[in-house]
């Protein structure tokens, strides 16, 4: 028997500015009158969307921005009601739906505790018994009778986290709070959602744009596209089509915004980055490579005065900023000195070893090994990985992490004398 039900929901809004009370009583007048009026756009965050939770099932809920995730969650933890359709939610919510919501600024930490435990239900008998317990998770023992409004954002969410996770709801609804605070408390967080899972075997709820942790803590995930499901299975497959669409959202951004790019950057002004271009095999400019094959990078920039003993270094990373790899040209490539003018740079790669996915090079130059750096940018070239058999939107082994590995497998008999000896 589902614990939750959702039938045919759709949720619509009005788009634009309300109107003023002059311009409804003039509607009012024009439909009175027959006369025609201007209605506002109407836009549907979710549309005719049906699906069912079991009792002790962990789904996420994945998709783009302004896919229908947070108005979902919010539909199920009744703070909207859908504008067609109908939710049935068999046991009590607890949800975790925005950073601070349901803290009273002007009310200490402690009375918003049996505030927010008085809301969802829970009685004071079963608040004083758990209060020590959810003060200690979120670390406010020292700041606990201190008004909210003097917590930081981080303080906030602990308390927040805390209180929903330690009340004996059935449902736990969850939106995107694991990516707050620092790291620890993210640790703290994850390995308190693992608990409820498999110790208490939790109804749990959790939109993230961290699909590493979707695959970890979720059972089934729903793909949601501009309110709509279009997809809704297992784990590694709905994240890997997530994964896939986002890259190609990527490589496309890449090339329209060419000179436009994310991440650190830093100059002295001694250095000019003119162009970075990718070489295939082929001896063709490319941003497609196929993977395990090789490829040179090479770089064009202008010094404006005269380096010694330039050291480069050359890097790629995840669309997410995840450092792959860091390769300096220390100990390979001895220069003297460049001189003022144009130089280029070539780095060969004899094998590339990423799985498909869309990644980014990065590039630093420095003078001499302590002379510190001249120029340092983050995804100066996007490029992507492809592969004849291996797709990230396929749930099979190959497509797990971002390296593949360069080894060979064995297995061999062991005499019996040796296992014997294992053994006994």
């Amino acid at each position: 028997m589902p614990i939750i039900e959702v039938n045919h929901v759709t949720k619509e809004y009005q788009l634009g500015q309300l109107q003023s009370l002059k311009t409804t009583a003039a509607n009012q007048w024009r439909r009175l009158t027959n006369q025609p009026i201007v209605e506002r756009a109407s836009f549907k965050a979710l549309d005719d969307v049906t699906f069912s939770v079991e009792r002790g099932e962990v789904l996420g809920i994945i998709g783009h921005n302004g896919a229908g995730k947070s108005t979902m969650l919010k539909l199920l933890a009744n703070i909207a009601k859908p504008s067609s359709g109908s939710i049935t939610v068999k046991g009590k919510i607890a949800p975790l739906i925005e950073v601070g919501a349901g803290l009273v600024g002007d009310l200490t930490g402690r009375e918003n505790i049996y505030l927010n435990g008085a809301i969802l239900g829970i009685p004071k008998s079963e608040l004083i018994r758990k209060f020590d317990d959810i003060v200690a998770f979120a670390e406010l023992e020292k700041f606990i009778d201190t008004p909210i409004k003097r917590y930081s954002s981080g303080m906030s969410v602990r308390l927040g986290f805390a209180i929903a996770t330690s009340v004996d709801s059935d449902i736990l609804i969850v939106d995107e709070v694991l990516a707050v605070g620092d790291l620890a408390f993210q640790r703290k967080c994850f390995d308190r959602m693992e608990a409820l899972i498999n110790e208490e075997s939790r109804t749990i709820l959790v939109v993230s744009h961290n699909l590493r942790q979707i695959e970890r803590l979720c059972k089934r995930v729903l793909l949601l596209d501009h309110g709509n499901i279009v997809a809704d299975g297992e784990p590694k497959p709905m994240c890997n089509r997530m994964f896939e669409a986002m890259d190609s959202k990527i490589a496309a951004q890449a090339k329209q915004n060419a000179q436009q790019s994310a991440g650190r950057t830093a100059s002295d002004g001694s250095v000019e980055l003119i162009d970075i271009s990718l070489i295939n095999a082929d001896d063709q400019i490319t941003n497609t490579l196929k993977m395990g094959s090789s490829a040179t990078l090479k770089v064009r920039y202008l010094a404006h005065e005269s380096i010694v003993e330039p050291i480069f270094g050359i890097g790629i990373h995840t669309s997410d900023f995840i450092y792959l790899s860091t390769e300096q040209s220390f100990g390979h490539l001895e220069v003297e000195a460049i001189e003022p003018g144009v130089h280029e740079l070539s780095f060969k790669m004899k094998s590339i070893p990423l799985l498909p996915g869309v990644y980014s090079f990065r590039l630093g130059i420095a003078r001499g090994k302590s002379g510190g750096a001249l120029f340092y940018k983050d995804n100066v070239l996007n490029f992507q990985i492809t592969a004849t058999g291996i797709s990230r939107a396929w749930n099979t082994a190959a497509d797990e992490g971002f390296f593949a590995l360069d080894a060979e497998w064995a297995i061999s008999h062991q005499a019996s004398t040796i296992v014997e000896h294992l053994i006994g």
